[in-house]
């Protein structure tokens, strides 16, 4: 007669965890064996090669000069996204014309990092919103206010409501910190969109993200909007592709401020 031995489950668990660690061992040796670290090495597609330019400032050997301090011509009406735009070129510098209204770049785009800098006029007046106030228009929605607004303002020892402050998400998100510097001085803006998506029936595949860096402070990180920017009423979206990039001719009675030295890089 054979006798069959029974097994408490403890010693049957037991067991298993032996096989198991010996089964795990023996996969780990096997590995160790190969020439392991070139199973998580990639050498294709290789990344382009961009030449930075001189200084963080200087746009690199890939990037699209939106203004040069020479001219205006990539550059239109919001009104009607054809009439060339009216601003002052002078001195390298492109000073906001109010009467001219908002002017839009005439390419439109998707994804993308952007460089902007601006200045407030030393002799700035007004207080509250009316001090500076201006905009960066991310992607543009249709004529006037319509898009999603980065704000320009001077915030420098000038209170107004927090998320309607320099470097906000206009009406939708805070900055992280106030960066601004004194009036008369040049300041600026990087910032990386990421468009939104819509789906074929127009419904939202996924939000539009903002990051965003004020004289090199982090001010939005990889913020979610909520939709289009509104004076009024709540955030929402509308299906849209790519889309020019807005700079505004805001209102207020206070002096013009001034743009230079603006470039993009288109991303994937």
């Amino acid at each position: 007669m054979i006798r069959i031995a029974c097994l408490s489950p403890f010693r049957v668990i037991c067991l298993s965890a032996i096989c198991l660690i010996s089964g795990t061992q023996a996969v780990q040796a096997q590995a160790d064996s190969l020439d392991d670290h070139k199973l998580t090495e990639i050498y294709t597609p290789v990344p382009p090669v961009v030449t930075p330019g001189k200084t963080p400032s200087d746009a690199p050997s890939d990037a699209i000069v939106l203004f040069d301090g020479k001219n205006q011509d990539e550059w239109v009406s919001a009104k009607d996204g054809q009439t060339p735009a009216n601003w002052v070129v002078a001195h390298g510098a492109l000073t906001v014309n109010k009467q001219f209204g908002t002017i839009q770049t005439k390419r439109t785009f998707s994804n993308y990092q952007l460089h902007v800098e601006w200045k407030i006029p030393k002799d700035i007046t007004g207080e509250d919103q009316a001090r500076g106030n201006s905009g960066v228009f991310l992607a543009s929605t249709g004529a006037g206010d319509n898009g999603y607004e980065l704000q320009v303002l001077d915030c420098y020892n000038n209170k107004t409501y927090t998320n309607g402050q320099t470097g906000s998400i206009y009406k939708q998100s805070v900055p992280l910190a106030n960066a601004c510097k004194p009036p008369g001085e040049w300041q600026v803006y990087d910032i990386v969109w990421t468009a939104p998506v819509f789906n074929q029936d127009g419904s939202l595949a996924s939000p539009a993200r903002v990051t965003a860096f004020h004289n090199g402070v982090l001010l939005q990180n990889n913020f979610e909007l909520k939709g289009m920017t509104r004076y009024r009423g709540k955030p929402y979206y509308k299906a849209h592709g790519p889309s020019p990039i807005k700079l505004q001719a805001h209102g207020d009675k206070s002096e013009p401020i001034s743009f230079r030295n603006i470039w993009i890089r288109p991303l994937p």
